[in-house]
């Protein structure tokens, strides 16, 4: 039986069967649709997709983030104070740095995770984006 709170929103576990994440979206502001293509498309190596033509009339931007996940694009108002953001799980960590630092991209580092030695930088549009290499299982709870 589910059990609502007083907004009415359900509190009890709702078991679904998920199969992937697959999607992720993130707002643009006007004039910056070719600065995310030249980051995503170019300068990352994403490939751009097309969108459903039932989408056209909203302008967005889609790309392939590989194994079916896509990132998307969609006009809206930047947050550059927002920590939401995606990350990217990549084999050559080190060098994609060196890569968006001589690009003219800030990256920095923020809390370690055991495992998972990761950096942060800002895309064009001011979105956040986190960049790993996952070697394992993260470290839960230290004892």
């Amino acid at each position: 039986m589910a059990v609502s709170d007083s907004a009415g929103l359900l509190t009890s576990p709702v078991h679904m069967r998920l199969r992937r994440l697959q999607n992720v979206s993130s707002p643009f502001a006007d004039g910056e649709q070719g600065a995310l293509r030249a980051f995503y498309g170019g300068f990352l190596g994403l490939g751009e997709i097309p969108t459903p033509f039932t989408l056209a009339h909203h302008e967005l931007i889609w790309f392939s983030a590989g194994d079916g996940a896509e990132l998307h694009f969609f006009r809206g108002p930047a947050d550059p104070a927002s920590t939401r953001h995606f990350c990217f799980d990549i084999e050559d960590l080190e060098e994609s740095r060196r890569r968006l630092q001589d690009g003219g991209h800030k990256p920095y580092d923020d809390t370690p995770i055991p495992s998972r030695p990761r950096f942060f930088c800002r895309d064009p549009a001011r979105n956040l984006v986190e960049f790993t290499s996952v070697e394992g299982p993260c470290a839960g709870k230290q004892s």
